[in-house]
């Protein structure tokens, strides 16, 4: 394509957002107007008008979104040239960047990243040394507040001396501790590569000057969810060119809990003086009427840009505001609707609804009611796969050989399967670790270590560190990635030892079926690169997943209906939507108003109501459980901000019909015909 056939196929707000080549450009993209299409056109104009593509860098938040762009490019412009466009999340650019340069900071390139577990396990180490065992400090808490930390580039110091209180304080010093058992396992966490990154470019110029020179234009997707270190690394590369665009919708930022700062997109034209703004507002999703329900809703905010949706879809139909008497009533009649909708039209799918609500312990009634109707359903955030003990365990074992510093992943995989190295073995383990500063894995090698121990747990610590040690030399060599981890499970007994981990013999082959999968996916990385793959660059592929990419216990291609957290929908969209529990408490959240979070809430129900493409519902119950006590609620605030004109208020008998005896019959028969099969 011709940069002129680009902006000819743009409506003319996208075509102001791509012909803006230089300076700093902040797209105000609404619900549904085209965003990606605007960041792809784009990159796209840039490359047709000469700007080589190794100098442009692309930054999303998740894996998802970057292979929607990059598959959209490559149609827009030549394989090869797409290909050489940097995109990627923040995370797996920043961590990337970290393999060449972290040595600069006292890092080894092999550095592994740690999980969730891994960083509970380090926490709980600290709050031990510390002797503060006992105190009710909450390890989530502790890890929250380190995080949120990182998100604004504190250090340890920095943040004890801006400690408010000496719950900060303990924290603080806290922090210190599991920072400095990080770097001393050769570790990084998921805020670190951020917070290394800022690191790295503030304390080597020279560093960030080769950065700024290689990518010279940016460009950044969700600029609403970036935090502070995202603020500052954008800020950085963009440098004095400042030929950085930004897309994203502060009507959708509803991730502060998780350190997103709205003010990033809010004062855009503050931080980046002489920024041009353009707003897209044609929602090319949605009918007018659900459009207009969510321009009342979110114009209630006052910290926002001003920008007003809307659609040439047409009128569409009313959005239905059902109230019913409880929230059994509420679920069954939502599987009623969903039956006769299918029932109404038969080109209908299950995978065309979705059901949102605020809280994920909403979810319960609702699916009973849609199990006692026979209506197959996917819940949205189920257990996810790399999160599964066994599929943990064989990362770790997978890890040590990359990172012989990993002290966490050696405890984790030590007694796994049972091998006779007990308590006293790491006891020991951690005393070698204190008096000589030297990995858990070297001691582990030593004959000495091994005479101490004696006997039979002598003989096992010696078959593993053998192991390791043979398999660390196999591996250095890519290619054959995904038989090496395979043959590399049996040597160190995990796969032979299921059985002796999980007694339940039906447990243990689930579980050896979860492995296989895991060495299948090693399987499908490997064919995906189309060149020898390294072990390291394939853990690192894992760390770097997102919810989004990962296994779920119903897959998406499922013809089901979505139960989903508002959250979790954000980015998503469906013909049906129904929004539950719209009362006041649930939604608007009475913690969050309490907090003086109103305007994160409105902008919540903003993100539930675009979700919808031809129809909205939204329920209500007027007794619902909570607390495990009946309770009456109000009526959401939310629903009197809605414009009259566009609203049906019904009772469940005013929208279903009464079942015929055919229809009964074909259920029934549908039910006998599942239990049969």
């Amino acid at each position: 394509m011709t940069f002129d056939e680009i902006l000819r196929s743009l409506n003319p707000e996208q075509a102001a957002a791509v012909a803006t080549r230089e300076g700093p450009v902040l797209v105000l993209a609404g619900a549904g107007t085209g965003k990606t299409r605007v960041i792809t056109y784009r990159i796209a104009g840039l490359l047709v008008s000469g700007v080589a593509p190794e100098n442009i860098l692309g930054l999303t938040f998740t894996n998802k979104a970057a292979r929607e762009m990059r598959e959209r490019l490559a149609r827009l412009v030549d394989g090869p040239t797409a290909a050489a466009v940097t995109l990627g999340t923040f995370h797996a650019f920043c961590v990337r960047l970290l393999r060449k340069e972290a040595h600069r900071l006292g890092y080894l390139p092999g550095f592994t990243v740690a999980d969730d577990s891994d960083q509970q396990g380090l926490i709980k180490q600290a709050i031990a040394q510390q002797g503060l065992t006992g105190s009710g400090i909450g390890i989530p808490a502790v890890l929250s507040m380190i995080g949120s930390w990182k998100n604004r580039l504190l250090t340890p110091r920095d943040a004890r001396n801006q400690a408010n209180n000496d719950f900060e304080i303990t924290v603080g010093t806290l922090y210190g501790e599991y920072q400095s058992m990080l770097e001393n396992q050769n570790m990084i966490d998921f805020d670190d590569m951020l917070l290394l990154t800022c690191r790295l470019f503030r304390e080597f110029p020279e560093v960030l000057e080769q950065y700024r020179e290689r990518y010279r234009y940016l460009l950044v997707d969700e600029y609403q969810d970036t935090n502070g270190a995202q603020f500052a690394l954008v800020q950085m590369l963009a440098g004095e060119r400042r030929n950085l665009c930004v897309v994203g919708d502060d009507d959708q930022s509803i991730y502060s809990w998780r350190g997103a700062d709205v003010s990033n997109i809010l004062d855009f034209p503050g931080f980046f003086p002489g920024a041009k703004v353009i707003r897209l507002e044609q929602n090319y999703r949605s009918t007018e009427r659900i459009l207009s329900a969510a321009n009342a809703v979110i114009s209630g905010n006052t910290q926002r840009h001003s920008k007003k949706l809307w659609s040439d879809l047409g009128e569409g139909d009313p959005v239905t505001v059902v109230r019913t008497e409880s929230g059994d009533a509420e679920a069954s009649f939502i599987a009623s609707a969903i039956l006769q909708e299918m029932q109404d039209h038969p080109d209908r799918k299950y995978s065309d609804f979705a059901i949102l609500y605020r809280s994920n312990h909403l979810s319960r009634e609702l699916e009973t009611a849609l199990r006692q109707a026979s209506v197959p359903y996917r819940l949205v955030g189920g257990q996810e796969f790399y999160k599964r003990k066994e599929v943990k365990d064989a990362i770790a074992y997978l890890n040590l050989l990359v990172n012989p510093r990993d002290d966490q992943s050696l405890l984790r995989i030590l007694a796994v399967p049972p091998r006779g190295l007990a308590q006293k073995a790491v006891d020991l383990l951690k005393m070698h670790r204190q008096t000589r500063q030297q990995p858990m894995s070297l001691a582990l090698s030593e004959p000495e270590f091994q005479q101490q121990l004696g006997g039979k747990a002598g003989a096992s610590a010696q078959e593993l560190a053998s192991v390791i040690r043979r398999y660390r030399e196999i591996f250095r060599t890519p290619g054959n990635l995904t038989t090496q981890v395979r043959e590399y499970l049996e040597a160190v007994g995990y796969l032979g030892g299921l059985q002796r981990i999980y007694k339940d013999a039906k447990d243990a082959d689930k579980r050896r079926d979860n492995i296989y999968e895991f060495i299948s996916a090693i399987r499908a990385y490997e064919h995906k690169k189309g060149e020898p793959a390294t072990l390291e660059e394939c853990l690192e592929s894992f760390a770097l997943l997102e919810e989004n990419d990962r296994t779920a216990e119903t897959p998406e291609n499922t013809d089901a209906v979505t139960l989903s957290t508002v959250h979790a929908a954000k980015g998503l969209e469906y013909p049906v939507v129904f929004v539950v529990a719209m009362e006041n408490g649930v939604f608007p959240n009475e913690r969050a108003v309490e907090e003086g979070s109103v305007e994160e809430e409105r902008r919540l129900m903003y993100v539930a109501v675009t979700r919808a493409r031809e129809k909205l519902f939204l329920t209500r119950a007027i007794t619902r459980i909570t607390r495990g006590s009946f309770m009456r609620h109000l009526a959401s605030p939310f629903l009197d901000e809605l414009p009259a004109r566009e609203i049906n208020n019904a009772r469940p008998e005013d929208i279903l019909r009464p079942v015929s005896m055919e229809e009964l019959e074909r259920q029934f028969a549908e039910i006998f015909e599942s239990l049969r099969k």
